[in-house]
């Protein structure tokens, strides 16, 4: 029988993975200080899905891995038009809103961390964005997501209004 032969060559990645925050806690006991970690990521395809994940673990790696695998579970399908949104919206989770625009082609990500990650992950080119009340990591992302979860593209704009895609775009 013939052996089959693998490809040694790395393939290409899948998903991007971003690391938001890496968060360490440490708990008093009898021997001394137990260190705890938490990790929250941002995992894309680059072509409109996105997801993200909260991971705890006593270890650094095993905290990510857990939030890594915790977002690929998780993912959502952000309607895109050029690179950019199809319309303006302002998501909110507690005390954390963050407001989405759409940009002209050229202008670029301008977003802080958090909402950066998201949208470079989603694979977005173009947005203008503003984070409003609380600046917590998990809750912008949140946030974030609830915006993107809001998103409606063209042709849910147009059914909502009884109207043609011809209609609606003249």
């Amino acid at each position: 029988m013939e052996r089959q032969k693998f490809d040694k060559e790395p393939r290409e990645k899948e998903f991007v993975e971003k690391l938001v925050t890496l968060n360490r806690t440490s708990k008093t006991v009898k021997g001394g200080r137990r260190m705890s970690f938490s990790a929250l990521t941002v995992v894309g395809d680059q072509k409109g899905r996105v997801g993200y994940g909260f991971g705890k673990a006593n270890d650094v790696s095993e905290a990510i891995k857990k939030s890594i695998d915790k977002a690929k579970r998780n993912m959502v399908f952000m309607p895109m038009k050029n690179g950019t949104l199809p319309h303006e919206i302002i998501g909110k989770y507690k005390s954390s809103s963050v407001l989405l625009k759409p940009a002209c082609s050229g202008t670029g990500i301008k977003a802080g961390g958090a909402v950066r990650s998201v949208m470079d992950a989603v694979g977005a080119t173009d947005v203008i964005s503003k984070s409003l009340g609380s600046s917590s990591s998990v809750n912008v992302v949140r946030a974030t997501f609830n915006a993107i979860e809001n998103l409606m593209d063209a042709k849910a704009v147009a059914a909502a209004r009884g109207k043609t895609l011809d209609e609606l775009w003249g």
